[in-house]
């Protein structure tokens, strides 16, 4: 594995809060996430870097090496983020380039929507997208300027990626629901208790954060362990929902295709939040507000097509697109 400034970023935010758990919480992860994580860094690095006991976190000789230089490595990288986007923000008023816009995404059913609406508003603007199954790898492009914006989804009230002094928006809150086969027993159902899934197969596509943990409490909430889990790309969680080998955990606004049915979980025991997010400094920046808006409406419109879901939303208020 490469050392890359993000594990520098874990370092550092491990030795500043002084115990695993807490820089968790600050990093916006699950402690077991941030702990396999930190085994990967130190092997890398041939060796400990913290002394770990029920005290907390201290950083060993090796530990602080790293820290010493991280310290300088990472404030250096920042400026040349920022000196970078100065230089491109000039480059651009002088040569009158196009207005760009770079979005990253991970697996979100608004991208597309949000694409659509800006190539409308600016034709002449030049749109690109990148996908990830990782919200940390986009943060890191939003920091480093190869990004404009984000579209991420973040596990109930979890934080979004912890860049430096990147600016997030909450865009929607939605009900994490179950994908099955059409033919499946329980398709015709307005809605599904997760304890009747007990004896399932399941199928979810891979991510960061704490969504794994949060489905295993859920489940154990419901009273079961889950069987198999498939974690694989989209387009295999829905070939397997269809075949009946599995249900999918998918988001609410998901656009069906033929074969499966989308149905929400009883008590929404899983949620999901949509977050855009910019780096305030950047060029970009001041198109924020504007892409907030796009955003919004973007899944207002894949809300609309999905009447089970909307007709769900009418009775409960507290989910949908974001006021």
């Amino acid at each position: 594995m490469d050392l890359e400034l993000r594990h520098l970023r874990i370092v550092r935010a491990v030795a500043e809060a002084g115990s695993v758990s807490k820089a968790a919480t600050v990093l916006g992860l699950a402690q077991p996430a941030l702990t396999a994580q930190l085994k990967r860094i130190e092997r890398a690095l041939g060796g400990a870097l913290f002394e770990r006991d029920h005290t907390g976190a201290r950083p060993t000789a090796l530990g602080e090496l790293v820290l010493t230089r991280a310290r300088v490595l990472l404030p250096a990288a920042r400026q040349l983020q920022e000196e970078a986007a100065r230089f491109a923000r000039f480059a651009d008023n002088a040569d009158g380039e196009q207005q760009r816009y770079r979005i990253g995404a991970t697996n979100s059913p608004i991208l597309g929507g949000l694409v659509d609406r800006l190539a409308a508003a600016h034709p002449n603007a030049s749109v690109s997208t990148h996908t990830s199954w990782s919200a940390n790898e986009l943060s890191e492009m939003l920091m480093v300027g190869r990004l404009d914006f984000a579209v991420v989804g973040v596990c109930g009230d979890s934080s979004p990626p912890s860049g430096e002094n990147l600016s997030w928006r909450a865009v929607a809150l939605d009900a994490v629901c179950i994908l099955l086969g059409e033919n499946h027993p329980l398709a015709g159902e307005p809605e599904v208790e997760l304890g009747a899934l007990a004896q399932e197969n399941w199928a979810v596509a891979p991510g960061d954060g704490c969504f794994a943990d949060c489905f295993a409490a859920a489940c154990a909430r419901a009273g079961f362990t889950p069987r198999t889990i498939y974690e694989t790309d989209v387009a295999t969680c829905v070939h397997l929902a269809q075949l009946g080998r599995a249900v999918a955990l998918c988001q609410a606004t998901f656009r069906l295709t033929p074969g499966v049915t989308l149905l929400p979980i009883v008590g929404a025991p899983l949620r999901w939040r949509q977050v855009l997010g910019w780096h305030p400094e950047s060029p970009a920046a001041e198109a924020a507000p504007a892409l907030v808006v796009h955003a919004k409406a973007a899944h207002m419109d894949a809300v609309r097509r999905s009447q089970r879901y909307l007709n769900w939303l009418g009775a409960h208020p507290g989910f949908g697109t974001m006021p």
